[in-house]
């Protein structure tokens, strides 16, 4: 897998991503008749209260305000056997996405996908079950529509990270954020264990009606769990997207 992700690399760099290429490249990744029909793919018990169907084949999904929480919806899936990739997350090490259950010999991880962005979306939207991107600054509207009904048609899910994505079914966002765990000495030493958030789903169709869950992200062991138990309708505001994010660069 890694010389594969090379070769992607070198791709991008020269400017000469074709879909092509990158269908050849990953041939043997995943199946790409075997999704038709298949169920949605698992999430944490932590997140199921915002996703109780999982995430639904087809559907598009966007993220914002935590790495982490982009991440921890990949975890469940990927090691149930999902294929994911990572597309535009330079500073996302292998050692965070472990910490998430991301298994790392079924992750494709392109840190720059440069101005053959949309064509490597596309491509990997055939060839993997989860394509989970931060898209650059400024992104044209066909390419929205059009990678929109690619996952659609492919039964793939696709998970923009950052700005709105207009068309998403759901949308995920991290409101508020609180560190504990800080026992600080004498000599001004600490260190912090937890994370305490608060994340709002909201999007159309099946998902209109706002969710909102109290999470740890991370918990102290690592990885993502439930404060309570349930979900309350959300009567706050977007999400912060200021908030701290736990998020280890390597």
């Amino acid at each position: 897998m890694t010389a594969e992700v090379d070769y992607l690399e070198q791709l991008f760099e020269h400017r000469e991503v074709l879909d092509l290429a990158l269908r050849e490249t990953l041939t043997g990744v995943a199946d790409r008749g075997r999704r038709h029909g298949a169920p949605p793919l698992p999430v944490s018990s932590a997140l199921a209260p915002l996703l109780p169907e999982g995430l639904r084949r087809g559907s598009t999904v966007n993220v914002a305000g935590s790495v982490s929480l982009l991440l921890a919806l990949l975890g469940t899936s990927s090691a149930e056997g999902a294929w994911c990739a990572l597309v535009g997350f330079p500073l996302v090490s292998a050692e965070a996405a472990d910490e998430y259950g991301i298994e790392l010999s079924r992750l494709a991880v392109v840190p720059a996908p440069g101005p053959g962005w949309a064509t490597a979306i596309g491509a990997l939207l055939d060839a993997v079950d989860v394509v989970a991107t931060r898209p650059p600054a400024h992104v044209v509207p066909g390419d929205v529509r059009r990678l929109t009904a690619r996952a659609r048609s492919h039964d793939s899910v696709l998970v923009p990270f950052g700005a709105d994505w207009p068309g998403a079914e759901v949308r995920l966002r991290v409101r508020e954020g609180q560190w504990e765990g800080i026992d600080v000495g004498e000599d001004g030493d600490g260190r912090l264990r937890r994370r305490r958030v608060v994340v709002t789903a909201e999007g159309r169709g099946r998902a209109a009606q706002p969710r909102t869950a109290r999470l740890w992200l991370p918990a102290a062991g690592g990885g993502i769990d439930s404060i309570d138990e349930g979900t309350v309708i959300d009567e706050g505001t977007a999400a912060d997207e200021g908030t701290v994010i736990a998020l280890r660069a390597g």
